[in-house]
């Protein structure tokens, strides 16, 4: 039963260290306008890729870029403001985010915002956590509504 608890364990810190690295990748996307390849490439070269959810994070990634477009004008009906005004760091999040809720309908709402929220709290403006919770949340109620 232990080892069952710990297997459970290493697979969510795999994939809360899989988030991480998929946010550095989007915001890399973002200022330096690189192509998926690059992004995995220059990924699968860190120390710290070993430790990741390596199947999640490269279907994350590819996903979000393939549907980037689709992606930012759904996120765009949440929001106050106008997409330009987000942080390239927390647009990245929010990215991330609405991936999940969108495509990873086995993943509780939960989860994904507080995984955003933690996200933000580290990288994030002092209170872009609780911006990016009240996006998250709205898209949520209607995205998974269905």
């Amino acid at each position: 039963m232990a080892s069952k608890k710990k297997a459970k364990s290493n697979s969510r810190k795999s994939r809360t260290l899989a988030r991480l690295m998929i946010v550095q990748a989007l915001y890399q996307m973002q200022l330096a306008d690189h192509e998926v390849k690059e992004l995995l490439s220059q990924c699968r070269e860190r120390e710290d890729y070993k430790k990741i959810d390596k199947i999640y994070f490269t279907q994350a990634i590819r996903t979000i870029y393939k549907s980037k477009t689709e992606f930012l004008a759904g996120i765009e009906v949440y929001l106050d403001r106008s997409i330009s005004q987000i942080d390239p760091i927390e647009m990245g999040i929010l990215l991330l985010g609405y991936y999940e809720l969108e495509m990873k309908r086995e993943i509780d709402i939960g989860v994904i915002i507080n995984e955003a929220i933690n996200l933000t709290k580290r990288f994030g403006s002092p209170e872009g956590h609780k911006y990016i919770n009240a996006v998250l949340d709205r898209a949520a109620k209607v995205i998974r509504a269905a």
